[in-house]
């Protein structure tokens, strides 16, 4: 019996995950095809009730519907509930139950290269759409302390009491005060979308070493200025593919309740470069 996935959003025709879950079918041969769905804004719920009717296994979800499709799910797991956003859904006989593999797919690199973060203090660049679901992957991994940068300060205070509400200690900063405190940090994040049109990164990592990690949600380019400016310093180096990698192997895995050929999700992402 045939199965059927989706990525749905707007815009959706960049989207890598059709390329990176068609190859995990073929490895594995399975027979499932997954294709990306244009829903724009406002139309989300005749959108899912298209998506019921062809009886769709299961879906992810990128912007702008991560938060709405909350109000459609029958069942979520606690990681949505925490992080307040969904981007992995599977239908069983019409019954919606909602995940989130963003804290997931974050901490998975850290992982693949046995990275630690108990008691080590992070930087959070931005707080934005992916920024709740990584500090509660910092508050999982028993980091020490998260300092949130960001242009606008409510935002940034708005997460930052997230974070000690989820047991995390944390502070708030407007990233101008950032300046030349990046020395003092274990892990450093960018989660904001700059570096995307290949813009400069919005700190200078002057001062920090071999042993930083620096890690930038963005994607496309896979080396940003970001990524390019902890190279020259030797730091320890975590891509945004990886982050997209990790959530795709934990949605494949949610999917089909068996191990994701992460080797041949890999090559099929990095060839979409």
């Amino acid at each position: 019996m045939s199965k059927a996935f989706a990525v749905i959003g707007d815009p959706i025709d960049h989207s890598l995950s059709p390329n990176i879950h068609s190859a995990a079918f073929r490895e594995i041969g399975l027979d499932s095809s997954y294709i990306a769905y244009r829903i724009p804004k406002g139309e989300l719920e005749e959108g899912i009730e298209g998506l019921k009717k062809i009886k769709i296994h299961g879906f992810n979800i990128t912007i702008p519907h991560k938060i709405e499709m909350m109000k459609y799910l029958d069942k979520m797991d606690e990681s949505c509930s925490l992080i307040g956003a969904v981007n992995t859904v599977t239908n069983k006989d019409g019954i919606l139950k909602g995940y989130n593999t963003d804290m997931d797919g974050f901490l998975e690199p850290f992982k693949k290269k046995k990275l630690n973060i108990t008691n080590t203090k992070v930087l959070l660049i931005g707080s934005g759409g992916a920024a709740r679901a990584i500090v509660a992957a910092f508050a999982k991994e028993k980091a020490k302390s998260i300092t949130i940068a960001n242009r606008t300060l409510d935002n940034a205070n708005t997460l930052s009491v997230f974070a000690k509400k989820i047991g995390l200690n944390s502070n708030a900063i407007k990233i101008e005060e950032v300046k030349n405190t990046v020395k003092n940090y274990d892990i450093i994040v960018n989660a904001t979308s700059v570096g995307l049109r290949n813009e400069p990164s919005v700190i200078s990592l002057e001062g920090i070493n071999e042993k930083t990690i620096v890690y930038d949600i963005v994607y496309m380019p896979m080396n940003t200025d970001f990524i390019k400016k902890a190279k020259e310093k030797n730091a320890i180096v975590i891509y945004g593919y990886e982050m997209l990698l990790g959530q795709a192997v934990r949605a494949f895995e949610i999917w089909h309740g068996m191990e994701a050929p992460y080797n041949a999700m890999k090559k099929a992402l990095l060839g979409g470069f």
